[in-house]
């Protein structure tokens, strides 16, 4: 999934090896909490070498695709069964995302093609009576809902963020969806997975490495992908303005006002020896503002890598196409 913010490519070696390099190479009898998750990537790269990853996110599409990547960690049979029976079933001809978020259904969005949009309108439907029906586990419930999410934003018709749609369909969203099985790690360990305010839930948990990658600057993640979360929750409701927006949870971390008191307790009340914070020096906290909060709860320091800037639009002007990602420490 592209995603605003993924560590994707700093998770093949900046993140891990730095915290390693702090924590000791042996991760094995650590607890690892990802407290603002999005997709996962940083809780999956720690999940088969801890003894315990703690997943969250205040986003309901965070918490399916978290439910599947980090807390399903055994087989689960059937799965390739159940995605071909998804596959064939007829589309339906009158739901929810063909009604609000096709061209032939809303007469003004294009999130998907109409065939898509019927498509996806037919799995979603079909996994959740399997589900009320008791035809499938919770488990198999969150790995075809996360397959599902992960399928749909490959056909969607955006510049990556559903904060629009795109006029004339692009190419990969003429392609024909099909599911496919969202893999996840096999382990013997269990893991949880939350779908909380972190700010709240630091006060009920507690471990060895918390990981932090809160939002960096004011755009909201719930009306960026607003869309995955209609298809995650699949609750009727009046789609609002041109983009078909529903109500979503805003984060205190994208509001310059309040974000240094919200994240000083955070740190405050954080309950873990080792704190690791990922932003970047377009944040709306300067790095003297992360320095002096950190310090105050311990040793405190900070390494730093050139990243490549994550673009929504190949075409959108920016002044440099790389930024600084920093990754503060504290030892608490």
């Amino acid at each position: 999934m592209n995603y605003i913010g993924s560590k994707l490519k700093l998770c093949q070696h900046f993140i891990p090896s730095t915290i390693k390099a702090i924590c000791g190479n042996d991760l094995s009898q650590k607890i690892f909490c990802d407290i603002f998750a999005g997709t996962g990537i940083v809780g999956r790269t720690f999940k088969t070498s801890v003894k315990k990853v703690i997943s969250n996110d205040v986003e309901y599409y965070s918490y399916i695709l978290n439910k599947n990547y980090i807390e399903n960690h055994l087989e689960i049979n059937n799965k390739k069964e159940l995605i071909e029976e998804l596959n064939q079933l007829p589309l339906l001809e009158n739901g929810f995302i063909y009604k609000n978020y096709c061209l032939g259904g809303s007469g003004e969005r294009q999130y998907f093609s109409d065939e898509n949009g019927k498509k996806i309108d037919s799995i979603r439907t079909k996994i959740e009576e399997w589900k009320r029906d008791g035809k499938i586990t919770d488990n198999m419930y969150y790995f075809l809902l996360c397959s599902l999410l992960e399928c749909a934003d490959k056909v969607a018709n955006t510049a990556s963020v559903y904060g629009a749609y795109l006029k004339h369909l692009k190419k990969s969203a003429q392609k024909k969806f099909v599911l496919e099985p969202a893999e996840y790690e096999i382990n013997d360990n269990q893991h949880i997975v939350y779908n909380k305010d972190a700010n709240v839930l630091i006060n009920e948990i507690e471990g060895d490495i918390l990981y932090l990658d809160p939002p960096y600057n004011t755009r909201q993640y719930g009306a960026n992908y607003h869309l995955l979360n209609t298809i995650a929750e699949y609750k009727p409701f009046i789609p609002q303005g041109k983009t078909g927006l529903r109500k979503y949870a805003r984060s205190k971390y994208c509001t310059a006002s309040v974000v240094k008191n919200e994240f000083e307790n955070l740190i405050k009340n954080a309950k873990f020896k080792y704190i690791f914070l990922s932003y970047n020096n377009e944040g709306l906290m300067s790095i003297i503002d992360v320095m002096n909060i950190m310090s105050k709860y311990g040793h405190y320091d900070l390494v730093q890598t050139e990243y490549q800037r994550f673009k929504a639009d190949a075409n959108r002007f920016n002044k440099t196409n790389t930024t600084i990602e920093y990754l503060h420490i504290l030892e608490k």
